[in-house]
């Protein structure tokens, strides 16, 4: 029972995880070519406050209920799908940590911009430009960790 709980956790929050990160993308991305600097300032604060409610909480749960699994199905912690696995996850958070600044500068800029009626300073689409091209190795890291979770058994069997 405790190793079909656990799993679940895992399952849901990497669903959260990876979908939370999707649906954001989408919709930062919307509001940043929409060119309404008003809905740029909402979305970058729902953005943040999306990272602060659900991400944190997920990228905490991930590796929680990754090692107790691990434990559980006897795993070595040296086995190649496990090693691969937490490397993306470094990639990943390696990524994700200065996303988290960038959108936080980006809300900042975006909402104070538009309290002074000005126009969203060129800093703004430049950390953009970093921010989705920080997002690409994370994406790409998110699907081989979700690979290698499903088909562990098959590839180095």
């Amino acid at each position: 029972m405790m190793y079909l709980t656990l799993k679940t956790l895992h399952i849901l929050s990497a669903i959260i995880l990876f979908g939370l990160g999707l649906g954001t993308v989408f919709y930062k991305i919307m509001a940043d070519n929409s060119g309404n600097h008003a809905a740029i300032a909402i979305t970058s604060r729902h953005v943040v406050l999306a990272d602060w409610w659900f991400t944190t909480p997920t990228v905490i749960i991930q590796p929680l209920t990754g090692y107790f699994l691990a434990r559980q199905m006897a795993a070595s912690f040296s086995d190649a799908w496990l090693v691969w696995t937490l490397m993306l996850y470094a990639l990943t958070g390696l990524c994700w940590l200065p996303v988290v600044w960038l959108q936080i500068r980006m809300r900042d800029l975006a909402v104070n911009s538009l309290a002074d009626q000005q126009a969203l300073p060129a800093r703004y689409f430049y950390y953009a430009k970093l921010w989705m091209w920080l997002g690409v190795p994370a994406f790409f890291g998110m699907v081989g960790i979700t690979t290698l979770m499903v088909f562990h058994n098959s590839l180095w069997s």
